[in-house]
């Protein structure tokens, strides 16, 4: 309704997905025009959580970074210490400022 709203999702990694998954997801974001992506890693907060299927390495997280702005996205936070409200509005101030520029 209002395009120049960026909007943004999350992914949490390490719970038993594929990497084609993670590329599907990533389509389908940007196909209902999602602007902004944080990537993080699911750590089990007590041992009656699910259980951490894997942990991703910095690098891993450099190349979903890399892939979701290749992808379109606006914006990518991605790392094993990410959240959904990791540096809000340092992600919205840059999708706002790659969204002018074009």
């Amino acid at each position: 309704m209002q395009p120049d709203i960026p909007t943004k999702s999350s992914i949490m990694v390490g719970l038993g997905e594929t990497k084609e998954e993670l590329m599907e997801a990533m389509d389908d974001l940007r196909a209902n025009n999602v602007d902004i992506i944080t990537i993080g890693q699911y750590l089990q907060p007590t041992k009656n959580h699910i259980q951490v299927v894997k942990y991703y390495h910095p690098d891993e997280f450099k190349e979903l970074k890399k892939i979701a702005l290749d992808k379109g996205f606006k914006h990518c936070e991605s790392g094993p210490l990410v959240r959904s409200s990791y540096h809000a509005d340092e992600q919205v101030n840059a999708a706002n400022e790659r969204m002018i520029s074009k």
